[in-house]
């Protein structure tokens, strides 16, 4: 009988420390448990222009076991686009995406492919606790709340694109051209239905970790851009009812003005608090509409996601 084949994609970005390890538990687990002893497997490693000796590291890995590939980016393309573009190049029956700081547990496979075997399209894990910071916990928290409340999908809470795919998956992935991939929202939007398997995010094994607030923000823009049209609503209703609020104003200044009622100086403070306001108001509407044509700017110019430098294995 033939044996199924399943991918393991890893991105990485400057992660020495972690490479050997990674790509020793996913070997070890499809070795050695006994829920996967009947399928082949590969470990693909995307890496996105490292400046330190993980290229290196995963050639010698990728020399010594057949089961490792790799791709080598030309330069940095940002997280999302290789974690998509990887996905695309993998081959098997079934694709599944781990990070290499193993703070989602490599171990979790086994569960996977079970759910994947009883019929599910596409099963993703979901964080429903967490050992990493508790300040960015809860900041990831809220942002997958809110994204759940003003997206125009049903975006899916705790979920970082850790899961299993279907080669049937992934054929969808890889005939969408847009070459600013947001996978939170293109598995909600356009997968089938998928199976939730809760686990306990861990921390950081080595090194630390290359998101910084600019990376974070990228892709909480990404997302917001791509799946709703909320903020560029809530410009137009508040440019609404603040013209209406200050033609309000204007005329019971005037009447009051006109019929001798009240008298007082319009003092430079008010002037002040209202050019200040509404200019406020301009600049949020004009940077989250400069947001937008960005990605519009980006999606038309049809770029390719990735460049490669080399490829081995594949």
């Amino acid at each position: 009988m033939l044996k199924k084949t399943i991918s393991v994609v890893v991105p990485t970005f400057n992660e020495e420390e972690n490479i050997p390890l990674i790509s020793e538990r996913i070997s070890n687990l499809f070795n050695k448990a006994k829920e996967l002893e009947n399928y082949n497997y590969k470990i693909l490693f995307i890496d996105n222009y490292s400046e330190d000796s993980s290229r290196s590291l995963i050639r010698k890995l990728a020399k010594d076991d057949d089961h490792i590939q790799y791709i080598f980016n030309n330069r940095n393309f940002g997280f999302s686009k290789s974690s998509y573009y990887g996905l695309t190049q993998a081959k098997g029956d079934a694709v599944i995406l781990l990070f290499a700081d193993m703070q989602d547990p490599p171990e979790l496979i086994v569960d996977f492919v079970r759910e994947w075997e009883n019929g599910s399209k596409i099963v993703v894990g979901i964080k429903n606790r967490s050992k990493e910071n508790g300040i960015m916990y809860f900041i990831r928290k809220c942002y997958y709340r809110f994204m759940k409340k003003i997206s125009q999908i049903d975006h899916i809470e705790q979920f970082t694109g850790f899961g299993l795919y279907d080669t049937s998956v992934i054929k969808i992935l890889s005939e969408i051209k847009d070459p600013l991939p947001y996978l939170r929202g293109i598995v909600a939007e356009v997968g089938p239905s998928c199976t939730k398997i809760l686990y306990q995010q861990e921390k950081r094994k080595h090194g630390k970790s290359s998101f910084k607030f600019g990376n974070l923000y990228d892709i909480a823009m990404l997302g917001i851009t791509s799946y709703s049209r909320i903020f560029m609503r809530l410009a137009v209703i508040l440019g609404i009812l603040i013209s209406i609020v200050s033609f309000g104003i204007a005329v019971v200044t005037f009447i009051l003005k006109v019929m001798n009622l009240v008298e007082y100086p319009i003092g430079n403070a008010a002037i002040l608090f209202g050019v200040y306001f509404l200019g406020g108001v301009i600049i949020f509407a004009l940077g989250i509409l400069g947001e937008y044509i960005a990605n519009i700017n980006v999606r038309t110019m049809q770029h390719p996601m990735v460049t490669e430098e080399e490829r081995y294995n594949i």
